[in-house]
């Protein structure tokens, strides 16, 4: 049987592109996501409908995420991956970040990914076992300006992903994570002015932003068998930006020009 696969924020993006992935290796997939008539959109231009299904859903909701994991289950008949790309942000100064703004980017980038794991693990568990993937973020290995809800977030779903693995591994349920560094989604090339765009592109040692689709790979391998004994681990997939230390810019510039 095909396998199956959930992914969270699937409506566009990573999430939409990690879909994509799955479904050319021929897996089933769910696609969940806050905004129904994105959503919608988003599986109808797949145009796949025996291997799609759509799920609105906050991940936040329990409920709603319980009833979700449901109608999966209850489609495809297993569960083999689940991918926790669904995610918030809140770029704002600490003093000026607002108790309701920082529980929601918790809420939704912490409390989500337990949620949805939590639901799924008994489905994966019944098929005997499978693999989850949380999308953690660059901001949560180092520290940045305007992200302390969104980093922080971040750099706590990747010890929730060390803590998965280790219960999780007795129902054969491997957890692993990536954190992408900047990234070409629609809403980078909406915010990022120029000015930031060479800002990042100084502190990546490849220079480039990275590519939807690069992070659907990564996802899609530590989904995948070839991933088999990976489990507890979080990957940069960032161009070498979390490697990358003070004055290497320069350095690289002086090298360019020699």
């Amino acid at each position: 049987m095909d396998k199956v696969a959930l992914v969270t924020g699937a409506g566009r993006g990573i999430g939409l592109a990690t879909a994509r992935r799955f479904l050319a290796e021929g897996w089933r997939v769910a696609l969940l996501d806050i905004d129904a008539a994105l959503l919608e959109a988003a599986v109808a231009g797949l145009a796949l409908p025996d291997r799609t299904l759509a799920l609105a859903c906050d991940v936040a909701d329990a409920a709603a995420v319980s009833a979700a994991l449901r109608r999966a289950a209850a489609r495809f008949g297993r569960l083999d991956a689940l991918v926790n790309n669904a995610g918030t942000a809140v770029f704002k100064p600490l003093l000026e970040t607002t108790p309701e703004e920082w529980n929601r980017v918790l809420a939704v980038n912490l409390t989500g990914p337990f949620l949805t794991t939590q639901a799924a693990a008994p489905v994966m568990a019944e098929g005997g076992g499978g693999a989850v993937v949380n999308v953690t973020s660059i901001s949560g290995l180092r520290a940045s300006t305007l992200r302390v809800a969104y980093g922080t977030s971040k750099a706590a779903l990747a010890h929730l992903t060390k803590q998965q693995a280790v219960e999780l591994a007795a129902l054969g349920i491997r957890v692993n994570a990536v954190a992408p560094g900047p990234v070409e989604t629609a809403m980078a090339k909406a915010v990022h002015t120029p000015e930031i765009r060479r800002d990042y592109h100084d502190a990546i040692p490849l220079a480039r932003y990275g590519l939807e689709e690069e992070l659907a790979e990564a996802i899609f391998f530590l989904c995948s068998d070839r991933a088999s004994y990976l489990t507890g681990q979080e990957i940069a997939v960032d161009g070498g930006f979390d490697a990358a230390g003070i004055g290497l810019p320069t350095l690289r510039q002086a090298r360019r020009n020699r």
